[in-house]
């Protein structure tokens, strides 16, 4: 007896069985014919290759009038016609027929039940999949849900989910069920998961090593192997492939009903997906600007708060950086030249911006301080830091890092202000703006720091007077740009000066910044910028 809690793949073999029961049947198939596409759901004893029957929706076909054939639909719905097909040993009589009649009414009942309550399940199934990609924004939580509910619903011993990353072009995983959580990298161009990505078309395997796609190196590494496979895309709802979800051995071949599960659970599964990426991209960026904000508050405090107080002269300064941290800096030492107290200025810009530089300004001070009570001759102290900090970045060039370089103008105050030496180590050359309005370049030195190693460097001597004002700054100042591309420039900012040397530092510092920002802004060029006034009294 056909029982009607059977479900659907069961019962279709029990009509084909109840066929072959009858005498001399030689063989029994049931068809399905999906958007009038034949294909045999199942099949007992001998019948022709199926290649060998047309099928089209809502009809049987009997194109030879063969006697010993007997086919009838067994009902349909708008995309779905099934058809009982059975063959004779010899000619089918009338009384054979009328059984195979009434066995065929009474199995398209059962049948169109069966398929109706599978449909209902996979319809609770999906419903209840969702609410359950629903309940966490954590991935790999999420990912983990995923192949529970694609594991049990297939009958998958394992299973995997692998996202796109389309910059790298790569597909990763970052959990497998039963792989111990090991992550996974793969090139897309790799694989049958590779495959899939790219090509955005589901792959069914029973023996998955007969497929020239399949690479069985994660096998060995992992020390299992792989028989039946089921690769599927992942798609989100604007059609673009952002996953790929791979199961394996079921234990038999996947079937047509585990493509459609996962096929239909596949746009919550994306939709799950990308809202947890997202919420793993805010949380690293919540931790990245927490961290940056720390390294900000660090780095304020390699920083002199104030200039300090030194005989004859009156200094200012202002720095800013463009992002959290930055790479300019400057600093004041109390040193001795000639036995006499003299002050050490520093102001350096290393190459680039961010985290990077910030971590090269930090060693560069790091390194000042260690050799502030060594500063006579002048020329070698340059010299000396070009020495350290190639030292320093060797293990990043052997490890193929890019290395880090930076400019310096080093300058000691000596003699109540009156009197100037200086090293101008590849940095923008500050200006004197003399009492009377006449200026001069501080351009004596030599190159950049840390790029060769036989660097060498001259010092510059200028004598002050009462009035006279030394202003130095990084690039960020000089190439600031306007909306058309313009630059601030060096002899923007050296009329400017020269337009308020009559003011104090701390004046001539203000009015500087008011007019670079007011040049730049809504500018395309933003950088790290420091600027340092130091007027002669």
């Amino acid at each position: 007896m056909l029982e009607g809690r059977l479900p659907a793949n069961e019962l279709a073999q029990r009509v084909v069985n109840a066929a072959m029961l009858q005498p001399e049947i030689a063989g029994a198939r049931l068809w399905r014919v999906d958007n009038g596409d034949a294909h045999v759901w199942t099949a007992v004893g001998v019948l022709p290759p199926s290649g060998d029957n047309q099928m089209i929706a809502g009809a049987v076909i009997n194109p030879t009038n063969d006697e010993k054939l007997w086919a009838v639909a067994l009902g349909s719905d708008d995309f779905r016609v099934r058809v009982l097909e059975v063959r004779g040993k010899c000619a089918l009589g009338a009384e054979l027929r009328s059984q195979l009649d009434f066995l065929a009414r009474f199995a398209a009942v059962v049948l169109a039940l069966a398929e109706r309550r599978g449909a209902m399940e996979e319809l609770s199934s999906i419903i209840e999949a969702t609410k359950k990609l629903n309940s966490t924004l954590d991935l790999g939580e999420l990912i983990h849900i995923i192949l529970q509910i694609a594991t049990r619903q297939t009958g998958a011993a394992r299973g995997t989910v692998f996202l796109v990353d389309r910059e790298r072009e790569e597909i990763w995983s970052l959990v497998g069920l039963g792989l111990d959580q090991q992550v996974i990298r793969l090139p897309v161009t790799r694989g049958i998961a590779g495959w899939v990505a790219r090509e955005g078309t589901a792959v069914r395997l029973d023996n998955a090593y007969d497929d020239a796609r399949f690479e069985p190196d994660i096998d060995k590494r992992l020390g299992f192997t792989t028989r039946q496979l089921l690769c599927l895309p992942i798609r989100n709802e604007a059609g673009a492939v952002i996953g790929v979800l791979q199961l394996l051995n079921k234990g038999e071949p996947f079937t047509d009903e585990d493509e459609a599960f996962i096929d239909a659970l596949s746009a919550h599964v994306a939709l799950a997906l990308e809202k947890a990426q997202l919420h793993r991209e805010r949380l690293q960026k919540e931790k990245l600007e927490r961290d940056l904000e720390l390294a900000r508050e660090i780095q304020a405090g390699f920083l002199p708060e104030r200039p300090p107080a030194f005989p004859g002269v009156e200094i200012a300064v202002s720095h800013r950086a463009s992002q959290m941290v930055g790479g300019d800096y400057y600093d004041f030492l109390p040193v001795q030249s000639e036995g006499r107290d003299a002050l050490l200025v520093v102001v350096a810009d290393v190459e680039g911006k961010g985290a990077a530089s910030a971590l090269v300004m930090a060693n560069v001070q790091a390194i000042l301080h260690a050799l502030a009570d060594r500063v006579e001759p002048l020329e070698k102290l340059p010299e000396t830091i070009n020495q350290k900090i190639l030292a320093a970045s060797s293990g990043s060039r052997a490890a193929g890092r890019a290395t880090k370089y930076l400019s310096m103008f080093l300058m000691v105050v000596e003699g109540q202000g009156k009197r100037v030496r200086y090293v101008n180590a590849g940095h923008v050359p500050p200006v004197v703006i003399r009492a009377d309005g006449r200026q001069e370049w501080m351009e004596e030195g030599g190159m950049i720091v840390g790029l060769l190693p036989d660097a060498h460097y001259e010092s510059g001597v200028i004598e002050l007077q009462r009035g006279d004002l030394v202003v130095a700054c990084t690039d960020g100042i000089t190439e600031a740009m306007d909306t058309e591309g313009n630059e601030y420039g060096r002899p923007r900012l050296a009329a400017t000066v020269n337009g308020q040397r009559q003011l104090s530092a701390e004046e001539v510092l203000r009015n500087v910044l008011g007019e670079v920002e007011t040049h730049a802004r809504g500018g395309m060029y933003e950088d790290d910028r420091i600027l340092l006034v130091m007027k002669v009294l």
